[in-house]
Order: C-alpha cells, then structure tokens, then sequence
C-alpha cells in the first residue's frame, strides 16, 4: 500500500485544495489529508472544525482520511508509514518556499518523497486567506470553496462579528 500525506492548515478548505487532493488520490492507495497546528497562523476555524470540514467534503474519496497533527511533518509522515508528501502549487512564487521546504524534509527523512502537483489554472489565484478576506468583507466565494464551506464561512463570520 502506498501512502501520502496531503499537509495543510485548510483555513478553509478551497476548491484549489479538492482539485491537488482529488488527484493525489489517484496516484496513492492511501492518501492522509494531514491538518496542522501552525502556531505562526490565526486560524478563522479550530482544528476540530478543519477537520470536520474536510471529511463532509472529502467523504466521496474512499481512499482519503483526515486526520490533525502536530509538530514537523517529516515526523507525522514517517509515524503514519507515508512514502511521500503532496504538496500544492498555485503560482511561480509557492515554488521557492516549497522546495527549501521539500530539501529540508529530504534531510530529515532520505527516504520521503516530495511530489509537487500544479493547480488548475482556475485555481491559482485561490488561498484561504483571499478566501476568507473576500469573506469578511460580504463578497461571494462560491466559486472558490465548496458550498458547505461557504455557509460555514458566512456563519463563523456573522458569529465573530456579533
């Protein structure tokens, strides 16, 4: 069985995270959506709510789970027996910062592979935190986030600002 990790804070999940997701998960048998707790972002949800969040939209894929961690991805991946790590490319300038990021993981761990999938082009230009800024500010986002991610912004949104 070959498996992956997919890393991420997922704050929210956005349609560019279901398109490297959905095709990670052809290319594993087993493919871990990892939430991490970054301590250097001000994440909108919990990480509880991340990861409910992304088993509602990711039930479709039965070779997909979700799970939380915390601390190096290196170390998640090699406890959790994962061959790789998927990593997401939007743009030119996500390359720089993934790739000092694969080489020091490859350091870490000889044995894990980095593979770099590139988002659709209608995705590019997605990151959650456009996504929540477009949000907060009453613009839609129903092309950028599946339809229950959407409410649940809207709802966390109007309960923040109350």
């Amino acid at each position: 069985m070959r498996t992956a990790i997919c890393p991420g804070s997922f704050d929210p999940v956005t349609l560019g995270h279901l398109d490297i997701i959905g095709r990670a998960s052809l290319l594993f048998s087993r493919l871990i959506v990892a939430v991490s707790l970054n301590p250097t972002k001000n994440p909108l949800f919990s990480p509880e709510e991340r990861v409910e969040m992304l088993k509602e939209v990711l039930a479709p894929f039965p070779n997909v789970e979700v799970d939380l961690f915390n601390g190096l991805t290196v170390h998640y991946a090699i406890e959790r027996k994962a061959k790789a790590i998927v990593r997401g490319l939007r743009v030119i300038s996500d390359f720089e910062n993934e790739f000092r990021m694969a080489l020091t993981n490859k350091k870490l761990a000889c044995h894990l592979e980095t593979i770099f999938l590139m988002t659709k082009a209608e995705y590019s230009f997605i990151s959650s935190t456009t996504v929540k800024e477009i949000a907060a500010f009453g613009g839609s986002v129903r092309d950028l986030v599946p339809p229950q991610v959407e409410q649940r912004l809207i709802d966390k949104l109007r309960s923040k600002s109350s």
